[in-house]
């Protein structure tokens, strides 16, 4: 049976609920495997593994065709890349691995790597208890995982339709960055 967890965000200020566990903070983040696209639309596989051993943050949104989702992965393109090479970032959502990459052609987004959750096993998903069970769209949450792959920073929206505290995860990511 499928971990399934309430109480912890809305959708529009109804309640959902969020399929399997909490990430924990200073444990090993769950492996996933996600898919990814380059530039001329070749899909490519992409497990946690894969990802290079810095910091990164892995920002989670429904879709990137929906307002605040589209802030939320230029604004943390745009602040990243203020970081140096010091930071990987991730936007990820069950959008297709082409539509990701088209979003990220179409703003400009040089410093994002679009992983695209959307195989029906929802591999990021439920591994990383961010799967919204009533639409199978992932939570808006970011992830924060140091070079060693432990979970630093885990933060989800009280609100799917509503913006994260961007101050609060770039604060965290200039702390790790300057403890680096």
């Amino acid at each position: 049976m499928e971990l399934r967890r309430t109480g912890i965000t809305t959708a529009g200020g109804a309640p959902v609920t969020l399929l399997g566990p909490a990430l924990e903070t200073g444990a090993p983040a769950p492996g996933f495997t996600c898919v990814t696209a380059d530039a001329e639309g070749v899909p490519s596989e992409v497990r946690l593994a894969d990802t290079p051993a810095r910091l990164r943050l892995f920002s989670v949104v429904p879709s990137v065709d929906t307002a605040v989702c589209s802030v939320q992965a230029r604004r943390f393109d745009q602040e990243v890349r203020a970081l140096g090479e010091a930071v990987v970032l991730y936007a990820v959502s069950v959008d297709t691995p082409y539509r990701l990459t088209g979003f990220a052609l179409e703003h400009g987004l040089d410093r994002t790597t679009g992983l695209s959750d959307y195989r029906p096993e929802r591999s990021l998903g439920r591994a990383w208890g961010l799967l919204v069970e009533e639409d199978m769209e992932l939570c808006r949450a970011c992830v924060v995982l140091d070079a060693d792959g432990t979970v630093d920073y885990v933060q989800i929206a009280p609100d799917t339709w509503e913006h994260v505290d961007y101050d609060g995860v770039l604060a965290h990511l200039r702390r790790a960055v300057d403890a680096g």
